[in-house]
């Protein structure tokens, strides 16, 4: 328990894009399984409603979710969207061609959202209203989630949701136990515990906010064990070199 008191350095298997094939597709789906027994939607969802709020609830909005994985975590998101008449276009994006396959096969037939390959860092500028991560920063190390919330809020045209996992003996025992009831895939198992000692706590947000030069970072704990973080692109001060 003590080395939860600050974020683990070591990286996930996802993190090794050398290896991947059938066991990281079915890693991807397991892990859906996951999300829906822990809840790993509302965070987002709450992340986004404020900030839609915030700009006076348009009729349209764009997403861009970035390191999406099987992007599942937004059926949730089309179905506020229809519930509030909103038209809503959602874009995908992962650096695993197989993250793509098993979002592509997710969502076909669902004209509002379409897959990419590609990278945080070289997102077009301004090409979502809203650029959303789930369960994504915490793969990158603290002296590197500026540069990637940067590219985040760079590729938006109002601001940025995170969604990411309270580092926390609790969350960190139940994922253990779920994750080893629910798959033998070693993804699952490895990855599944170490990212809740690689996640977040206020301390956390309140120096990424610092490092950002952001006026406001909002961050709220949500069930279960998680953090929304909203970041408006207008509370962000960008230098020439950013």
């Amino acid at each position: 328990m003590k080395r939860l008191k600050q974020r683990a350095t070591e990286p996930e298997l996802m993190d090794d894009f050398s290896q991947g094939g059938p066991e990281l597709c079915e890693a991807l789906r397991h892990l859906r399984r996951l999300n829906r027994i822990l809840g790993a939607s509302a965070p987002t969802l709450y992340g986004i409603r404020r900030l839609w709020t915030e700009a006076d609830k348009p009729e349209r909005l764009s997403i861009l979710d970035i390191g999406s994985g099987s992007g599942d975590i937004n059926r949730k998101v089309l179905r506020w969207a229809d519930t509030n008449r909103i038209q809503l276009k959602i874009t995908l994006v992962d650096i695993t061609e197989e993250a793509c396959e098993e979002a592509r096969m997710y969502y076909r037939g669902e004209p509002r959202v379409q897959v990419l390959h590609g990278d945080v860092f070289k997102l077009p500028e301004a090409c979502a209203d809203l650029v959303t991560g789930t369960q994504f920063v915490h793969h990158f190390a603290s002296d590197e989630l500026p540069e990637v919330v940067r590219s985040m809020l760079k590729a938006s045209r109002i601001g940025v949701v995170i969604n990411d996992i309270h580092r926390h003996w609790l969350p960190w025992a139940a994922v253990w136990i779920t994750a080893r009831l629910v798959s033998r895939n070693r993804y699952i198992v490895n990855d599944g515990p170490l990212s809740v000692a690689k996640g977040f706590r206020p301390a956390d947000w309140d120096h990424l906010g610092k490092a950002l030069g952001a006026s406001e970072l909002y961050y709220a704990w949500r069930p279960l064990f998680r953090y929304a973080a909203v970041i408006r692109k207008d509370r962000v001060q960008f230098n020439r070199r950013s």
